[in-house]
């Protein structure tokens, strides 16, 4: 069976479909006839070129006219997409009305049909991963506020610390959903804006006609009309790139946390399970965290894609040479990672299995070490700092060397009963009184959350 050569083995787990969608062969070349006929429509509405022309050049204007292999083969020679479809274009045109032929494309270059293609490209883009990051935000503030509570040790440098709260750890990765949603909110304006100059940028072969034309095709395209043409001004693109480059890593970081906690010597919180996922071809007994690999996948694939827009920028005069080129695919590939990323967020957060139990045996692992803090801060209220420090960390290599629980070894330490009454020592030593602020970090993280949506 004849297949058509791609990345289909690999696609269902790295991107989502609809986003593959919109920067499939289908979707670039509809996104630029998108621009023609639209063009077309502007110019006939100055009267640049006759009303009847518009019909016809509308009607050619569809990608399943046009052969994508054949436009590929023709790339090669002419060294941009433009360029063979719209000799494609005027030849379907002119089966039907050599006359509306003669219009089109008329005062556009390449560029101009490129980057207006790939903007409306990235506003479907951004419609998606916006919808995906409201979504997962939902599921992540639903999630902390189940768990505000659910007491577990915190890590630092891969070590137990003091206890914090799952819903902490998930109002995090809220937080950070959060501001990644308001920096899109806030680059949108400066993304969707028309890109339209000419030759050189100056719209020179339209002449008085140019303002109202480019008017009135930005209004068509409903795209901004912006202070001037953007050909070699990159920092558009390179931005959106950007906050999906911190979209992707914040992903990682959620997907990082999952796989650590997935691990057996933790063994706190898990991917959802389902039939045939995470499995090993050798280990029946595996359950392996295939939705954080994803995750962490595409944080560390992004940046170096993130690193040629940067490295694409300095680009030369009013039209560049093979920098331009380098951004063609690595600003989809960037949105496909992304939109890949998110899927498997969203399946992820919404069904998280949580073992609290082991969550709390886990706490105990170091018999009371992770709450040392805790007594030491109470104690140096009444023997001083410096005293406190030493004692508890007297105490704590004790129960180290003799295997005891810090509880046992403090109640037996004068200089502490003398100050703690065992009532006291009981309530030191458990997690759940001592969280400090996690509660109000929940419910600050989820205010902020809706506070976006309204």
């Amino acid at each position: 069976m004849n297949q058509r050569p791609g990345n289909q083995l690999f696609d269902a787990y790295f991107t989502a479909r609809d986003m593959r969608e919109v920067f499939c062969d289908q979707g670039r070349v509809q996104a630029m006839l998108d621009f023609e006929a639209a063009l077309a429509r502007a110019e006939a509405r100055v009267g640049l070129i006759p009303q009847t022309a518009v019909a016809s050049i509308d009607a050619a204007c569809r990608a399943e006219h046009y052969d994508f292999a054949t436009l590929g083969e023709a790339i090669a020679t002419a060294g941009n997409s433009a360029i063979p479809l719209i000799k494609a274009l005027g030849k379907q045109i002119a089966k039907n009305n050599a006359e509306a032929e003669r219009y089109v494309h008329l005062g556009a270059t390449s560029q101009d049909v490129m980057d207006t293609g790939l903007v409306l490209q990235l506003r479907r883009a951004l419609e998606l991963i916006e919808a995906d990051l409201a979504q997962l935000g939902e599921t992540l503030a639903t999630q902390a506020r189940r768990y505000v509570a659910t007491p577990m040790a915190g890590r630092t440098w891969l070590q137990h610390a003091t206890p914090v709260t799952l819903g902490m750890k998930i109002a995090g990765w809220l937080g950070a959903v959060t501001r990644s949603r308001q920096r899109l909110l806030e680059l949108k304006p400066r993304l969707l804006v028309l890109q339209f100059g000419g030759a050189s940028g100056t719209l020179a072969a339209l002449g008085e006609q140019a303002m109202p034309i480019a008017e009135a095709l930005a209004a068509d395209l409903q795209l901004t009309l912006p202070e001037q043409p953007w050909h070699t001004q990159r920092d558009r693109l390179v931005e959106f790139g950007a906050v999906l480059g911190l979209i992707a890593g914040s992903l990682g970081k959620l997907g990082r946390d999952i796989s650590l906690l997935m691990q057996t010597e933790a063994g706190e919180v898990f991917e959802p399970s389902a039939p045939g996922k995470g499995g090993s071809s050798t280990m029946p007994h595996k359950r392996n965290p295939v939705g954080a690999a994803v995750l962490i996948g595409a944080a560390t694939r992004v940046p170096g894609l993130l690193s040629t827009l940067f490295s694409a920028m300095p680009q030369e005069h009013e039209r560049s040479l093979g920098l331009w080129h380098a951004e063609w695919e690595t600003l989809p590939e960037i949105c496909c990672l992304v939109s890949g990323s998110l899927q498997q967020a969203l399946l992820v957060a919404d069904g998280l299995e949580v073992d609290a139990d082991r969550m709390t045996r886990n706490l105990d692992l170091t018999q009371g070490l992770v709450l040392a803090e805790a007594v030491s801060i109470v104690l140096a209220q009444r023997v001083g700092r410096d005293t406190a420090h030493h004692l508890l960390e007297q105490c704590c290599k004790r129960a180290v060397a003799e295997q005891r629980h810090l509880r046992a070894v403090l109640g037996d330490e004068p200089q502490v009963t003398a100050e703690l009454s065992d009532a006291e020592l009981d309530r030191l030593l458990d997690p759940a009184h001592y969280l400090g602020q996690a509660h109000t970090w929940v419910e600050r993280a989820v205010a902020e959350h809706f506070a976006l949506i309204a």
